[in-house]
């Protein structure tokens, strides 16, 4: 048997799926998680609703073909959305997981090797959750890493990243997670040198290579250009 190290933590999550042997079988995979702690199993997306409404959970493991009710209805409704991670029988819902910045998306059955990657993925984004930004002021801003206030530079960031209630920072070999919204992290950066470029970036003008397709290079980095947002796009950047 696969043994797991704890890192001292524990994250509550939340289980839904309409079918008993798909749920029992992730509740197995997740007790042999140390971090993970079970903290509601619900049979339909309304009774997690009605759980979600009464409690806070840190991960969301969401079926999404379900009656009443579906996993991406539910994920819809939420005002506050928990770290989501899809579980599905059909690989057909991957445009709509990505659309809803879930944090992974798991075709069943569930394997523990695949599940131990997701939970690291949803953990990482959870521990960063104490990381805050200030008011941008001329060409840097401030945020609060844990104990650590940072100065950071605008010109250092490549592009910004939405993960569900949560943006990361990327930069050439560091990222930071703020618990925000890309829409007002958008409000509060200039549009002359950041431009969003599809529902889940928002990328540094400067440090766009080249477009080809519906594709933005930044160095070595690949950023989706979505149809939506091109015209934009190509219209603020400097053609001879």
């Amino acid at each position: 048997m696969m043994e797991i190290q704890g890192t001292g933590r524990n994250y509550s999550c939340l289980i839904v799926d309409d079918s008993k042997v798909a749920s029992l079988l992730l509740i197995q995979l997740l007790e042999q998680i140390p971090e993970m702690k079970i903290v509601g199993d619900c049979s339909n997306a309304i009774e997690a609703s009605i759980f979600l409404s009464r409690n806070k959970v840190d991960i969301l493991f969401l079926d999404i073909e379900m009656p009443d009710m579906t996993g991406i209805e539910l994920l819809r409704s939420l005002k506050e959305q928990p770290i989501t991670i899809f579980t599905t029988a059909n690989r057909g819902y991957a445009i709509e997981a990505f659309e809803l910045n879930v944090v992974d998306y798991i075709v069943k059955p569930v394997l523990l090797p695949r599940l131990l990657k997701t939970v690291h993925r949803a953990t990482e984004l959870l521990q960063e959750e104490d990381v805050t930004i200030n008011e941008v002021a001329n060409d840097y801003i401030f945020i609060k890493d844990r104990k650590t206030i940072r100065k950071i530079l605008l010109s250092d960031i490549y592009y910004l990243e939405a993960k569900g209630d949560y943006v990361k920072i990327h930069f050439a070999e560091k990222n930071y997670v703020i618990h925000t919204s890309l829409k007002l992290l958008e409000e509060k950066l200039s549009s002359k040198e950041f431009i969003r470029v599809h529902r889940s970036y928002i990328v540094s003008i400067e440090k766009i290579d080249y477009i080809e397709d519906n594709v933005l290079y930044l160095n070595s980095i690949s950023v989706p250009l979505s149809e939506f947002y091109k015209n934009s796009v190509l219209s603020q950047l400097n053609f001879l």
